[in-house]
């Protein structure tokens, strides 16, 4: 199934409530080779501690996170065909299964677990696995007026996430507005958007269109600071568990799904 259908719908509105979340700790794994990381080639911050993916703005396979409804078809035997909600601790569960672990693996890995699953109780289980909805989740912090997680409305880019943060605080500098990402691999992206000529004329904005789980950080004044807040927010505070690892700098950080 196409990532795109789920996340980007038509745009129906700026209105979003904030997203409840959970406190997370992070995790440190397993340190990653330097040779991956490379400087981003689109106008980047570039921090002397933390080092990012190149930018890219191909899509990766969708991938599975706590909240998406899923639906399970088993064709060789029907009754067992369920609409299931991946549950906050990353699983499912499925008639004559143990809970299945879903969370961070794309709609073919879970169609192979199944299919192994299943093996021993159905001569060829040929499970599918699609997705029937999916929250939009992005994470808006920084100089804005309230930072926090917010479900995206449709296809909205940087500034219209500001926006419905709240907009600018007086001493934003929206000339670097900075979005990370996660890429292939579970690399971390990081490429700034200059909003400024979006707030003279809309028709000039600095466009990146968001994806599923984007960061996007106004900093105060200086760029650096947004070096800071990465250690902080995804080392330190992480107060949103968006459920995935990802790569910055030489080592993993985590906002992973509970086992």
């Amino acid at each position: 199934m196409a990532f795109n259908r789920f996340h980007r719908p038509r745009l129906l509105g700026l209105a979003a409530g904030v997203a409840a979340c959970t406190l997370a700790a992070c995790d440190t794994v397993e340190k990653a080779r330097p040779d991956v990381f490379a400087t981003s080639p689109h106008p980047s911050a570039n921090f002397p501690n933390i080092a990012y993916a190149t930018w890219s703005t191909a899509e990766p396979p969708y991938r599975l996170y706590p909240g998406d409804e899923v639906e399970v078809t088993v064709p060789s035997a029907p009754e067992l065909s369920k609409t299931v909600t991946v549950q906050p601790d990353g699983r499912i569960s499925l008639a004559l299964l143990p809970p299945v672990e879903v969370a961070d693996r794309t709609l073919g890995d879970v169609e192979n677990i199944l299919d192994r699953a299943y093996a021993s109780q159905l001569l060829q289980p040929m499970v599918t696995v699609s997705v029937k909805a999916a929250p939009l989740k992005v994470f808006v912090g920084g100089e804005v007026d309230k930072p926090g997680v917010y479900d995206m409305p449709g296809d909205i880019n940087a500034l219209q996430a500001v926006i419905m943060a709240g907009g600018f605080k007086t001493a934003a500098k929206r000339t670097e507005v900075v979005i990370i990402r996660r890429g292939p691999n579970g690399q971390a992206m990081m490429r700034t958007a200059n909003l400024m000529r979006g707030v003279s004329d809309p028709g000039l904005t600095d466009v990146v269109p968001l994806r599923r789980f984007d960061v996007v950080y106004v900093p105060r004044t200086r760029i650096a600071e947004a070096g800071i807040f990465v250690q902080q927010y995804f080392r330190d505070i992480n107060p949103v568990q968006f459920g995935f690892n990802y790569t910055v700098g030489p080592t993993y950080l985590a906002g992973t799904v509970a086992k």
